[in-house]
Parts: C-alpha cells; structure tokens; sequence
C-alpha cells in the first residue's frame, strides 16, 4: 500500500508577498514583483535591467554563530523554512526521523563575488572571511538549514537549477514512502545577483524590450515575449505520513499525490517535449490519476522563445485543452532554484482559496504554441481539487508534481 504523504507546513518569502495569504491576494490582481534594477546599468554588455527583488530581509534576534555562516540565498531559506515549521507545529526538527531536502541553482553569488574580487586581483587569499565558501557553496542551504536546526535524519542537497526545489520536495515524498523519514523539511530558494542576469544574457534569454516598463515582462506564452526575468525567492514546505500527521493533529494543508522526474538524455539547453510529456505521464502514473483527473495545470513557462514552444506541445500531447493552464513566472520573473517549491505553494492558495491565477502578461498567444486552454485576464473563480505543477531544467531534468486539495 502506498504511503499516504501530506503537507502540514507552509512558508515563502517572494517578490509579490511572503505568505499565503499575500501571493493569493497578489495572484487576483495585477501585482508585479519586477523591478528596474539600476544598479546594473555599470556592466558592460548587460542588456537586461529586470528583476524580481523580495526587498530587505533581516535575520535580528536568531543567533548570530547560526547565521554567520549563510549568504542572502540561505536566509531566505531560514525565513522561509521557520513558517513552515512553525505551522506544521514540528517541535523537534532534530527527530532521526526527520530529514531535509532543499536546493537552489546557486550558493550565494554575491559571497562569491565578494570572495573572488580581492583573490584575483591581488592573487592572494590574505584577510579573506573564513565563512565566504559557506556562503556559497552549491549545497549551502541544505548544509546551514541542518546545522541551524540540528537535523540528524538525512539531508539531500538538489542543486539542479530550476528543478532544484520541486526535485527536494519530490525526495521528501520518497523519504517518506521507503519509510526512511517519517517527516521530510523541503524546499528551494535563490537570491538575486547580476551574475544570474548576466548568464542568461550571453545566452540571449533574458527579457530587453520592457526594461522601462517592468510590470510588462516576462510574457509566457505570448506573441510579444521576449525572454525571462531572474528573480528570487524561496518556499518551504513539511511533507509528513498522512497517518502520523492525523495523529497529532497536525494541520492539514494539501496532500502529494505523484511525482515524477527524468531526464531528456538529448542537449543540454535545447528541451524536449517528450521528454517533458514522459515526466508529466509518470507523474500521473505515481498519482495513478488519469490526465482527465487533473483541474489545473501551473506550466514553468519562462516567456523563452523555444522554452514556451516545446512545453505547450508536451502539455497538449498530454492533456489537449481539456486542462487550464497557466504560468506565475509574470508575477514573480524566474526564482530559478526557488521556482519548484515557491510554484507549489502558489498551487496551495489556489486549492484554499478557490480561483486559478492567470498567466500575467499574457495578451495575445502565440501562435506557434500548441492549443491550451489558458487562463487569460482576470483569475478564474473554480474550486480545483486535483491540480500539476512542472519544472523543467537545463540538462534536460523534468520534474511534475500532483496535489489534491486538503
């Protein structure tokens, strides 16, 4: 029999608000978390000015030998991750039977800046901060949240770009179904630096045309799109056994039904709609729901050219436009390591509060895109039960997840 696995804690710090009730306020109106980001006009050959920004953030009064060891990425994990076990009411985190799974596609880039300015232009390591690899290295979220709350269950660090927190989540649900953890704490987040921005924008993926209007991009899906948006942001959630959660008395936010990752085996940056139609079928056979069973659809569509194009194409191949679909990315631009985990709890608001959140942006669909059935405008009042959220992932890594509504 397969091991039932709820969510019983849920927190998120993002551009467009860091809580449920905020991001569900800002997904029926016409919030932007976009921003100009001015202090970017300095680098040479950068030609996106976008960004998704969560503002200050401060760490006062948690104790400072804790946290002298995270980056920016890392503490929007700790705020994020402190909500979620504050709801699920998870008073000992350091249960052996209690793991972490978290990701993001970076450490914090700004520590490696930081790090890096000074050793190479004096090639020497003199009065470099001893905490500055903490910072950023690639797992430094799963490493300084297990230190912060002495998780002695296993700890998974997925650093996997934008899959990284919908694939922590979807080890959680493994940890939880091998009966290897009886609780699993999972999620991703990532912080904004001009590094990202600038990675993508050798690659000519980045959004340029509204760098004065940035409450109009990122577009998924539309005509006039002209590329993503970096952001940042993390989500956390508390995946339990349905049964220990019933117990004692935990709240009971949502339920996990499928999940299913693999990978496209084809290019590195160039996406497969087979591939991507093959994680979203296994998902449905890990849930063993058919595509008919599904209510909604939340895409990962980043408003890239190829990237929008080949995902509507999977989505159609598996479900026609029998399933509304939308993409967040026009909120909030792409949180990257973040987005899996933020997108999840998105999904949470929308079962809670019984609507499906638009794709912002989107005016005008383009028409190399497969037929979906898109929600346009305004939010569509619906209670949906069943709802599939995806990622997909430079290598070719795909992930889905299926929820039912608590």
């Amino acid at each position: 029999m397969t091991v039932r696995v709820a969510i019983t804690g849920v927190g998120l710090i993002t551009p467009i608000g860091s809580s449920l009730d905020a991001v569900s306020e800002a997904l029926r109106g016409d919030a932007s978390g976009v921003r100009i980001q001015d202090g970017w006009a300095h680098f040479g050959h950068l030609a996106t000015r976008l960004g998704g920004e969560c503002g200050d953030i401060s760490l006062k009064g948690r104790d400072r030998k804790k946290i002298r060891s995270m980056g920016r990425v890392a503490r929007l994990a700790l705020l994020a991750t402190e909500d979620a076990i504050a709801q699920a009411g998870l008073e000992d985190p350091s249960d052996p039977r209690v793991g972490l799974a978290y990701g993001s596609t970076h450490g914090s880039s700004s520590a490696y800046v930081d790090f890096a300015r000074p050793l190479f232009a004096r090639d020497s390591f003199e009065g470099l901060p001893s905490t500055s690899y903490l910072k950023f290295m690639s797992h430094t979220c799963a490493a300084n949240l297990a230190s912060y709350y002495g998780i002695r269950g296993r700890v998974i660090s997925t650093c996997a770009a934008c899959v990284s927190g919908s694939q922590a989540i979807g080890a959680g649900i493994e940890a939880i179904r091998m009966g290897k953890a009886d609780a699993m704490i999972c999620g991703g987040a990532e912080e904004l630096h001009w590094t990202h921005a600038g990675v993508f924008d050798v690659m000519m993926a980045t959004s340029t045309r509204y760098n004065e209007r940035p409450s109009e991009s990122p577009r998924p899906f539309d005509a006039d799109r002209d590329g993503l948006v970096v952001s940042e942001g993390a989500a956390t959630v508390v995946l339990e056994r349905m049964d220990r959660a019933e117990a004692r008395g935990a709240p009971i936010l949502a339920e996990v039904l499928g999940y299913g990752t693999n990978c496209d085996g084809t290019h590195v940056t160039n996406p497969s709609a087979d591939g991507m139609a093959a994680a979203i079928r296994l998902s449905l056979e890990d849930a063993r729901l058919s595509a008919e069973a599904i209510d909604y659809v939340n895409a990962h569509a980043t408003a890239t050219d190829v990237g929008d194009l080949v995902e509507s194409r999977a989505m159609h191949e598996v479900f026609g436009t029998s399933v509304p679909v939308s993409s967040s990315k026009g909120f909030l631009g792409h949180t990257l390591g973040a987005c899996g985990a933020i997108e999840v709890a998105l999904c949470m608001a929308m079962m809670r509060d019984g609507f499906l959140a638009p794709t912002k942006n989107l005016a005008r669909v383009d028409p190399r895109c497969a037929p979906l059935d898109h929600v346009i405008g305004d939010a569509r009042p619906t209670r949906p039960r069943v709802v599939m959220t995806n990622n997909f992932a430079f290598g070719g890594i795909n992930t889905s997840l299926v929820m039912r509504r608590a």
